[in-house]
């Protein structure tokens, strides 16, 4: 009997690693928030994970590489909720639905508030750096990507008859964005501004 061989699995990175790792995110990630993304150092984020700067850069090529891996995860994060309420909202009418996906998206918790100024401030310096700033747009293509793999399987109301739902994943990420750099500081006019938000959005999308 003949049988093609077992094609070999692709060597898992060793657990050591993937802690060093770990530990090297955890570290730089109270850094970047209480202090800001350019007051911290490399030197700054091995110190406090207690790790050397060549286990850094077993990791990350750079500082902005590690950043844009923190992003990732909090991309990630923000998707699977999203995925949770879609799935959750399922017995609400197409209308409702939509709004509260809508909102879901859009809305900015307390938590995040120092991930915002964190990612305002990442903006900023990329929009002033030509190669950092293809770096973070290659990061947007990736997010947006995602964003619509999401509204296509399961939130498919919120991608407008005549558009891809790229454009609708676009364009609710730009809203998105434009809500943190407005409503940084919270307050009354955060939530109103919310609501406009969503009922806008809601109406041309839905």
């Amino acid at each position: 009997m003949n049988s093609s061989p077992v094609e070999p699995a692709a060597p898992r990175p060793p657990r050591r690693r993937v802690h060093t790792r770990a530990r090297i995110l955890s570290a730089a990630s109270e850094l970047f928030l209480s202090a800001g993304y350019a007051r911290t150092s490399i030197e700054d984020i091995c110190t406090a994970a207690g790790y050397t700067r060549g286990a850094f850069y077993s990791n990350f090529a750079t500082k902005e590489d590690l950043l844009l891996a923190l992003f990732d995860e909090q991309a990630a994060g923000r998707m699977a909720e999203l995925e949770r309420l879609a799935t959750a909202a399922e017995q609400l009418g197409p209308g409702e639905r939509a709004r509260r996906l809508v909102e879901a998206l859009l809305r900015v918790e307390d938590a995040e508030t120092g991930w915002i100024l964190l990612f305002l401030e990442f903006r900023v310096l990329a929009a002033r750096t030509p190669g950092l700033a293809e770096r973070v747009a290659a990061h947007d293509r990736t997010v947006t990507a995602a964003v619509a793999v999401l509204l296509e399987r399961v939130l498919p109301e919120l991608v407008p008859a005549g558009a891809a739902a790229e454009q609708a994943a676009e364009v609710l990420l730009a809203a998105r964005e434009g809500l943190l750099v407005r409503t940084a500081a919270g307050g009354p006019a955060a939530e109103q501004l919310l609501h406009a938000t969503t009922a806008v959005l809601t109406g041309l999308l839905g």
